[in-house]
């Protein structure tokens, strides 16, 4: 009864992968508090991480936990972050929580900071519609020319009591 070789035709429930990578958008993806990850990582769906990455991080919409540490860039539709993050963000939508530490550029079309959080970088507002692949190099290679006073166009940041 328990000797026997399963079976490893092709027709075989075994065989079959569970889930193909994009049939199933209500997916996510969980990286414990007790991993470590040192590469880039790429999601087609939604990534919470809990544990540590050492690289770049590419995913439809990323949450990050306190004890969470990511050393890389990240791209993301909308990302929450509440953990420390070194390295350049590029979202549509950003949530900082107060417990985030970020250290690094941030260009996003909207942004929502809690008071407390913790960000040293700069700040620079997507072009609409502009991809996520696509606002850090163009954002980061941007140069203020000598006499440029960032004129009427640009964003600005009020910070509510």
């Amino acid at each position: 009864m328990f000797s026997k070789k399963p079976d490893s035709s092709p027709n075989s429930p075994t065989a079959k992968p569970m889930v193909s990578r994009n049939n199933n958008p209500s997916t996510f993806s969980v990286i414990g508090s007790d991993v470590i990850i040192k590469g880039d990582v790429s999601a087609d769906t939604e990534l919470h991480v809990d544990g540590t990455i050492e690289g770049d991080i590419a995913c439809t919409s990323l949450v990050q936990g306190e004890g969470s540490a990511i050393d890389g860039g990240i791209q993301a539709e909308s990302a929450r972050l509440a953990g420390t993050v070194n390295g350049s963000i590029s979202a549509r939508e950003l949530v900082v929580l107060k417990s985030a530490k970020v250290n690094g550029d941030v260009h996003y079309d909207a942004l929502t900071i809690e008071q407390g959080a913790e960000v040293e970088g700069r700040f620079a507002h997507r072009v609409p519609n502009q991809r996520a692949s696509d606002a850090a190099p163009s954002a980061a290679s941007r140069k203020p020319s000598p006499g440029d006073d960032g004129g009427d166009d640009e964003p600005k940041l009020s910070i509510a009591h």
